[in-house]
């Protein structure tokens, strides 16, 4: 196995070689936003019965006053400072924005992602096992349902039922209930402020709040995950080793855990990869059914008031944490096989 060091210095040049890649995302995003119909000065004015002296004021605090190519230059020019602009809707700075409510989104997505794997793994393994059985053919459906109904239908299908008909869940408006106090703002994240601080109740009560809108995303990132197991554990169970290790008489429980699963996880580590990058973008949904203060949520306001400083920080954002998560597992493939190198 490669050295902690050279690990290092192989992701450092992967992640190197994707800074063009972002420099792209960023040009065409800015681009992208000042095609867009409708005026943002017009918009941020009162209204359009605004006067002309006042909507140039505002278009000048905006920077579009100048020319697009200067526009450019300009913007690219903070974001090598790290300053993101400001927000007109919030009055704030942007990278402030997406730092108070990045966690609210990563608290989100990777429960989940972990309520999603751990429902997927089992699923797809029972359905290896049992190709063209009841329960393969029930996976499969289960699969086909979660990718059919959208994140939005089947998260008030969850609040109608656990919510409105049973009476289990808490109110769907947010990560703590209204009339509950925030723990202090410590990392961001409610399940690790509230222990932090000795709040066990505030922790039962958050982790209550997050139990439906994960479920939610979970339901819909389900199919690919389980998809991808059961086809990896398919191909791992034809394999010579595998028929030589239940010909010398190990236990099922070994040969499916230890020497098939452990072989199949890679495929699964990739598409796991792609499908937390894709969810952190796409819960926009989610968030906005049940009152969740996520980025993408602030990003879709700010994109309906014409406010380009959010959106293009947003889309920064998500684009940079796909190479992050890229990254990640790459260095993951190299510890569940030695034989794969992050190159």
């Amino acid at each position: 196995m490669a050295s902690a060091s050279g690990i290092a210095r192989r992701t450092g040049r992967r992640f190197l070689s994707s800074l063009p890649a972002l420099l792209g995302v960023l040009v065409f995003t800015f681009l992208l936003m000042r095609v867009l119909p409708g005026d943002p000065a017009v918009f941020f004015a009162s209204g359009p019965n605004a006067g002309k002296a006042e909507i140039e004021e505002i278009r000048r605090q905006m920077g579009l006053d100048k020319p697009v190519p200067e526009q450019l230059v300009r913007y690219l020019g903070d974001v090598a400072r790290g300053q993101l602009g400001r927000s007109m809707t919030t009055g704030q700075p942007v990278l402030a924005d997406l730092r108070q409510r990045l966690p609210a989104s990563l608290e989100l997505t990777v429960s989940a992602l972990v309520i999603a794997l751990a429902l997927a793994i089992p699923l797809g393994i029972a359905a290896a096992l049992r190709p063209g059985s009841a329960v393969d053919h029930a996976v499969r459906f289960l699969c086909a349902l979660g990718v059919c109904v959208p994140t939005f239908v089947s998260g008030l299908l969850l609040i109608y039922v656990f919510y409105y008909l049973l009476g289990v869940a808490p109110d769907p408006t947010g990560r703590v209930d209204v009339f509950a106090a925030s723990p202090p703002d410590i990392t961001g994240f409610l399940l690790i402020d509230f222990p932090l601080v000795g709040d066990w109740e505030g922790f039962r009560a958050a982790a209550g709040q997050l139990v439906l809108p994960a479920l939610t995303m979970a339901l819909f990132v389900l199919a690919p995950l389980a998809r991808i197991t059961r086809a990896a554990m398919l191909s791992v169970l034809g394999s010579d080793f595998i028929r030589t290790a239940r010909s010398l008489g190990l236990p099922r429980r070994r040969v499916i855990v230890t020497y098939a699963l452990r072989n199949a996880i890679l495929p699964v580590l990739t598409i796991a990869g792609i499908v937390f990058s894709t969810m952190l973008g796409a819960n926009v949904l989610v968030e906005k059914v049940f009152s969740w203060p996520g980025v993408a949520s602030y990003a879709l306001d700010a994109l309906l008031a014409s406010d380009y400083a959010p959106v293009q920080g947003f889309v920064l954002l998500m684009a940079s944490l796909f190479v992050v998560v890229n990254l990640t597992v790459d260095v993951l493939y190299g510890l569940a096989d030695p034989r794969v190198s992050i190159e």
